[in-house]
């Protein structure tokens, strides 16, 4: 049954499909050397496909906040959602580095790759900002911020290292490389908290399972931007080495996610799997002739059919969601202590 408001509940995680999309579109492209040129014509497709559901997204997104300004504010309060604010400048650097691999760095990419670099900042100063705040004066376990430690963090703090993918290629070499220092800092630093959060204040709620897929997404991406620098290959490939370690680690999930009822959260898959294919694939380009060529075309290849099978479940149960009105909706979560704002 739909709900009498659904634009209510559209919170920024929706931006999570377009990365999903623009990160499966670059994993297609990244699989041209051993396909050929109907691998970028997926790409083509998947790009188009990202830049409507972006569209329609922000319009969304503006209509919500005129009329239901105070549900935005709730989603900034929340300690699981407040960290979904960059997935919009995300999804932007995304559409650029998508375009700027297609079509290559015309002028129009500069401003939009701008936009998208400094909302990923003010994402990052926005949330760590918020472990500076004040202790709010009610509750003695409001003052805490380990309910906001989640895997979700990751991609408002660690998203930084996505600037050099488009930014190196538009001439901005200076910028790319500060904000990608800033990723390369907080990586380890939210990863440290984030177990640690596990190990001494318990699980995450059920309907968050699918964000801790989230912390294969930044070896994967570091590694492909090292690649763009030339950097060593052993380097490259020893975060595709921890990459793989991650996905290994996290595999054992997919039985209790997918046990789950679904929800907009089960869209973290998506960008992880394919920059972790994107990175696989080209690894092997890379290797051509090598010992290891055979192998890495073959896991990435693989890696790619899989990651397009989820994408276009994760597609298709959207869309079932969204017509049945299991999504839009006020989603079941386990009680959680409110962060301070």
């Amino acid at each position: 049954m739909t709900h009498p408001t659904p634009l209510k509940f559209l919170m920024p995680g929706w931006f999570a499909l377009v990365m999903g999309l623009c990160g499966l579109a670059l994993a297609w492209l990244h699989a041209g050397a051993a396909l050929g040129p109907p691998a970028k014509g997926v790409a083509l497709v998947l790009g188009a496909g990202a830049v409507l559901v972006f569209a329609v997204l922000l319009l969304a997104s503006l209509l919500r906040q005129r009329r239901y300004p105070q549900a935005l504010a709730e989603d900034l309060r929340h300690p699981l959602r407040h960290a979904f604010v960059a997935a919009l400048p995300l999804s932007l650097l995304l559409l650029v580095t998508l375009g700027v691999a297609l079509f290559g760095p015309a002028p129009l990419w500069q401003p939009l790759w701008w936009l998208g670099s400094l909302g990923q900042l003010w994402a990052t100063l926005w949330v760590l900002g918020r472990w500076l705040a004040p202790a709010p004066a009610s509750g003695a376990g409001s003052a805490t911020l380990w309910p906001t430690l989640t895997p979700l963090l990751l991609l408002a703090v660690v998203g930084n290292v996505l600037a050099p993918l488009a930014g190196l290629p538009l001439g901005q070499e200076v910028w790319s490389m500060a904000q990608f220092g800033i990723g390369i800092l907080c990586w380890p630093l939210v990863l440290t908290l984030i177990l640690a959060r596990r190990i001494a204040h318990g699980p995450l709620p059920e309907r968050a399972l699918p964000t801790w897929f989230i912390t294969l997404a930044p070896p994967a991406v570091i590694g492909l931007v090292l690649l763009q620098l030339q950097a060593p290959a052993p380097l490259a490939q020893a975060f595709w080495g921890l990459a793989l370690f991650f996905l290994l680690w996290l595999l054992p999930l997919l039985r209790r996610i997918a046990a789950q009822d679904f929800g907009v959260s089960f869209w973290a898959l998506s960008f992880p799997l394919a920059a972790f294919c994107a990175l696989t694939l080209r690894l092997a380009e890379l290797q051509a002739g090598a010992d290891w060529h055979g192998m890495l075309q073959s896991t990435g290849l693989l890696l790619l059919a899989a990651t397009s099978l989820v994408v276009l479940w994760l597609c298709v149960a959207t869309l079932r969601g969204l017509r049945n009105g299991s999504l839009l909706a006020p989603e079941p979560l386990a009680p959680i202590v409110p962060a301070s704002s």
